[in-house]
Formats: C-alpha cells, sequence, structure tokens
C-alpha cells in the first residue's frame, strides 16, 4: 500500500519515479502561458496536437506570485496514478471497484490546529483578494478568467445529515467572489445548492485544493454506484485503509481537507445568477474533458469569507481536457462498469478501460470472455448495463480476451476485422448523455428534443463463439526477451 496521505507525500513519490516530475525556475505567466507549457510536456487527453503523457511539472517562479509554486499533472499518467495509489495500471479500476463497496468514514483532525490553518487569511482583513493569494491560472487566452480546477468542494445537505465532495469549476471573480458551475442534474452538491435556494439559504461550502490523490479519483464516481448520501471521502479512505481527516472551517458551518495546501471557505449565495465571463468578457468558458471550450453560461456565484494554507503553499492545477481529467472522471467510470456487470455475470469481464479519446466519460472498451455456448450475446447486455452503471457514457466496444483494451492499435484492429457495421453495431437513440457534447444538440441534429440528448451506441467487435477456432490469433513461440536484452522492458 502507498504511504502517500498529502499532496506532498505524493510529489515526494514520484520524484522518485523516473521520468516521472520535472520543475522550472524560470518565470511564467499563469494567464495561458502555463498551460500552454504543459500541453506540450504532458497534457495528453483530448487536447489538440501535438500533446503527449509526460512527467507532472513543477513552476516555482508563477509571474504575479513570487512566493508560490504550482503543480500541474499529479494524476496525467495511468503509471503515476497506480503508483500514487499502491497498485497497478490494469487493476486501477477492480482497485477503485472493491474500495468504494468497503467504505472508511472520514473522521475529524484531534492536532492542535490542522496542517491546512497554518496560514489564515480572513476576508474582513484590508487588502484581501483571493486573486492574489490563490495563483490561479486560465487554460487558453480565451478564458472567462483564472479558474481553480482542481478545488474538491465539501458540503452538507441544508436539512439532512449527508455531506459530500465533488470537483466543480471555479472562475476567479472578484476579491471574494467566484463563480461556480454546476452540471445538471448530475452531482449531489448541486441538488445540495437546488435545496438550499428553495429554502433561501446560502450552502456553506469549503474548497480544499491541493491534496491527496486518492481523494481527487473517489470524487470522480457517481450514482448509482455512489447514491446520494454516500460520501466519496470514504471510498478514498478505503483506499488508504485509513480515515481522511477533516478539519472544521473557521468562517462557516463547514468541513475541509485537513491536509490541503489551500482551503477557501464561503457560501454559495441563494438567488444570484452571473454570467462566467465576468472578468475578462470573452464570451467563453475554459476548456473541458471533450476538447472544447463552450459559450459563458449563467452560473451562481460563492462569497468568499476566507482563505487559509498551509506554510508555502502549492497551487495544484490541470489542464481541461488533459489526462489527469481522464483518469480522475474514467478510473471511476471502470470501477462503476465492472462493479456492475461482475455482479450480473462473474467472471466474464475481464477489464475495462475509459479511453482518453472520450475524457474518461464517454467511451469505454470493455474485454470479454465468451467460455461457453450460452455466452454469446451476453457481451451486448455487458454493454447494456455499462450504460446504466455510468449515465454520461457514449460509447461502448465489445472486444475479446486476446484484444488489449488499453491498446487502442488492438481495439482498432478488433474493429477492422471482428466487426462488421450492418450487424453488429447497436444504436439506442434518444438517451440522456453530457451537455458538453457539441454533437448533442439540437442544432446538430434537430431530431433530438434537447441538448445533451445522444445515440448511445455498441460497437460488438467480439468473435461469434462458434467461430473462435476460426478468428484465432497467430501464435507465437514463447520467450524471455532478456535473454538477448538484459534491460528490456
Amino acid at each position: 500500500m502507498s504511504n502517500v496521505c498529502d499532496l506532498r507525500s505524493a510529489l515526494e513519490l514520484i520524484k522518485s519515479m523516473p521520468g516521472e516530475y520535472v520543475e522550472t525556475n524560470v518565470e511564467v505567466d499563469p494567464n495561458a502561458e502555463l498551460s500552454g507549457v504543459y500541453r506540450y510536456v504532458g497534457a495528453g487527453g483530448t487536447v489538440m496536437r501535438p500533446t503527449k503523457i509526460g512527467p507532472a511539472m513543477m513552476f516555482h517562479n508563477v509571474k504575479g506570485h513570487p512566493d508560490k509554486s504550482v503543480v500541474i499533472g499529479m494524476l496525467a499518467s495511468r503509471k503515476r496514478v497506480a503508483a500514487l495509489l499502491g497498485t497497478t495500471p490494469e487493476q486501477l479500476g477492480w482497485y477503485l471497484k472493491d474500495a468504494v463497496k468497503n467504505p472508511v468514514e472520514p473522521i475529524d483532525f484531534t492536532g492542535d490546529a490542522p496542517p491546512c490553518q497554518e496560514v489564515i487569511h480572513l476576508a474582513t482583513e484590508e487588502g484581501f483578494d483571493i486573486r492574489k493569494l490563490i495563483p490561479a491560472p486560465t487554460n487558453t487566452p480565451q478564458d472567462a478568467g483564472p479558474y481553480i480546477t482542481m478545488g474538491m468542494i465539501y458540503a452538507k445537505d441544508p436539512v439532512g445529515d449527508e455531506s459530500d465532495i465533488t470537483i466543480h469549476r471555479l472562475c476567479l471573480h472578484g476579491p471574494d467572489e467566484m463563480s461556480i458551475f454546476f452540471t445538471p442534474g448530475a452531482r449531489h452538491i448541486g441538488a445540495m445548492y437546488e435545496k438550499a435556494e428553495k429554502m433561501g439559504l446560502p450552502l456553506p461550502i469549503s474548497v480544499s485544493v491541493g491534496i491527496d490523490p486518492a481523494i481527487y479519483i473517489s470524487a470522480g464516481f457517481e450514482p448509482p454506484t455512489t447514491p446520494y448520501g454516500y460520501n466519496e471521502l470514504a471510498c478514498a479512505g478505503a483506499l488508504r485503509q485509513k480515515p481522511i481527516e477533516l478539519s472544521r472551517c473557521l468562517t462557516v458551518d463547514c468541513k475541509a481537507i485537513a491536509h490541503a495546501e489551500y482551503v477557501i471557505e464561503g457560501y454559495v449565495v441563494p438567488e444570484k445568477r452571473v454570467r462566467e465571463d465576468v472578468p475578462t468578457g470573452s464570451g467563453k468558458t475554459m476548456p473541458e474533458f471533450p476538447g472544447q471550450t463552450g459559450p459563458a453560461p449563467m452560473v451562481p456565484t460563492v462569497k468568499v469569507t476566507a482563505v487559509t494554507t498551509r506554510i508555502n503553499p502549492i497551487m495544484q492545477t490541470t489542464i481541461g481536457p488533459s489526462e489527469e481529467h481522464v483518469h480522475m472522471a474514467g478510473l471511476p467510470t471502470e470501477a462503476s462498469i465492472i462493479n456492475m456487470v461482475e455482479t450480473a455475470m462473474p467472471g466474464k469481464l475481464q477489464n475495462v478501460y475509459a479511453h482518453p479519446a472520450g475524457g474518461g466519460k464517454y467511451m469505454a472498451i470493455l474485454q470479454f470472455k465468451k467460455s461457453v455456448p450460452s455466452d454469446e450475446g451476453r457481451q451486448r447486455q455487458a454493454a447494456l448495463l455499462a450504460f446504466s452503471a455510468f449515465s454520461e457514457l457514449k460509447h461502448v466496444i465489445l472486444v475479446d480476451e486476446d484484444v488489449d483494451p488499453f491498446d487502442s492499435n488492438d481495439v482498432l484492429w478488433a474493429l477492422n476485422t471482428r466487426f462488421q457495421g450492418d450487424i453488429d453495431t447497436i444504436t439506442i437513440p434518444g438517451v440522456r448523455c453530457h451537455p458538453l457534447d457539441h454533437s448533442n444538440e439540437t442544432q446538430y441534429n434537430p431530431m433530438i428534443r434537447d441538448n445533451g440528448i445522444a445515440c448511445k451506441t455498441i460497437f460488438d467487435c467480439t468473435m461469434p463463439f462458434p467461430l473462435k477456432k476460426h478468428f484465432e490469433r497467430s501464435q507465437f513461440l514463447e520467450v524471455d526477451p532478456k535473454k538477448w536484452l538484459p534491460d528490456f522492458e
């Protein structure tokens, strides 16, 4: 099991892994330049090419914030995520599936003062300005403004005992104000805000930035795997085999991650909406996981009451469409699908890969094994279960056990040699998917009734069971190449 418990211990681990960490003391502008650099170094995902999967990168000299550092791409490599969670890249989905089913509830911090409150800035102080306290970058020159992209938001149901954590994009608008975007109907904290707003109440929240990677990954789970009332911090606790520690906020009735680098305290204001692009008037938001930037919507606002930090805090950020988002969204997707299919038909599903081309949300590769004649057709049932496990999934590609779901060339080989479009394509039109998909808009397809409705599609690239021998791949002699190349990996 990994000994990682916060961002700093996570950094120490990846620094010990060759090729997984780089840093620079050259000044960088957080306004588009920082993300522009990392686009080449290691963004990957659905970022416009050229890009690649590469190391995490630390910027020690951030323009306008000479005493602060910014790290980006901590989770932008499946190998890195596996090491940070103490497992292997191939087993991540199964590892998360077990964790979410065996939750370890968070506990309150019991020391004198939590690390996240080593330095305190109150909004009532003269000169308070979150834009000066927090080195929040923009992804592109067209962004609505500086964004907190790795902010773990904690809130509690205004009338019940349920609490939750979720990542939402936050745009810094003024000295003590941010905007917050809730994906319609998709997140528990959005539901909490709707409930509080109907009562005319503000919703107290905390925003923890720079935390244990296990928390970021766990926060990506969604219903039905984690229904309302399931706090994903309990999944993170299971991954670490010990409870996540929470601290009480100083200015609002809320809790935060005790070992966070930054904590922003405040509340979501009821009955107030502003355009997300108030800081720039660009008409845009920021690049999201599909690789595009949408128009600026009307969004709720957050009134900031305090910012607390560790001494010499490290800001953590990400590029919206990067490989990092793929893992935060895609690994819980994989675990949710495995959980659903394994419950229905144990032993048939070999593995799942939430492919980066779908941002971790739109596309999954399911590796399925047919062992007996009656297994024929069950692979398509597994695909239907995958859609039920994760509602934002759009495409499922089914492959056999001899095809590596993590190797895109191998998957495309199966598509070309074990698939016929007229008999192996199953379409399910008119199903709710995700509002950020530009092809799920009425202007693209006038036949759909509302933006966000998609045609979900199954591509069955598996061999018909009676023809498995006919489709058998060429078998090579098994040897150990290290006999000839001792350093071979």
